[in-house]
């Protein structure tokens, strides 16, 4: 068996662990009697997919498919978007309410697809060089939906996170937060976007080397 198929092995079976996790809480959701469009409002779930989407992509690309620029975009914002859910969520988050009270759901979407994402990105020497303006590009999303929530948290007086929800502590408290989470979201882009140019040319050698060695 070839290292790349057992990273597509690793892949899709991550992909799978995480589908059955954002199921299984789905399921709990709708039994509870919890909005099930609140439930789509968390930045954990809306991250989560975005990531399996990227690492299946990934696993079943072609080889023209797994060096292009659009792949490497797609699988860097993925990445991004999950480290920021990492990161914020054991930074702030870990003893908070955000309806993961299932231990190994909460341990897949929180904890164990972030490591991996972040492994892949850096193991996987099929990454094209991304820019710090790609990066920034990227964060373009968490701000949206941070405005999201604030737009609609009066509105339906629900906000997915407490950080995010001025009732308690206003306005004020809100901004600091959200500067904070920004400082660790660029920080992030930076990182992502550092590491995917780094040994540029042993990344391209490699993936070729790989490439051809698939083909006979």
């Amino acid at each position: 068996m070839t290292a790349r198929t057992i990273g597509r092995v690793l892949r899709l079976a991550m992909a799978a662990a995480v589908l059955a996790a954002i199921f299984t809480q789905l399921g709990s959701t709708i039994s509870n009697g919890y909005s099930v469009v609140n439930f789509f409002s968390f930045f954990t779930i809306q991250s989560n997919i975005i990531g399996v989407v990227a690492v299946a992509t990934a696993a079943l690309a072609g080889p023209a498919v797994r060096v292009s620029v659009w792949l490497s975009q797609l699988r860097g914002a993925a990445t991004l978007y999950m480290g920021i859910t990492g990161m914020i969520f054991s930074l702030l988050l870990s003893g908070a309410d955000v309806q993961t009270p299932i231990p190994w759901v909460n341990s897949v979407l929180h904890y164990v697809f972030p490591l991996f994402i972040v492994i892949d990105w850096l193991v996987d020497r099929s990454v094209r060089p991304l820019s710090f303006r790609q990066g920034l590009i990227f964060l373009a999303y968490p701000i949206a939906y941070g405005a999201y929530s604030l737009i609609r948290g009066p509105i339906v007086d629900w906000y997915p996170y407490p950080f995010l929800d001025p009732r308690v502590h206003g306005y004020l408290y809100v901004t600091v937060m959200m500067i904070f989470v920004a400082i660790v979201g660029l920080a992030l882009a930076w990182l992502l976007c550092w590491t995917s140019r780094r040994d540029v040319g042993r990344r391209a050698e490699s993936s070729i080397a790989a490439d051809s060695a698939a083909r006979r």
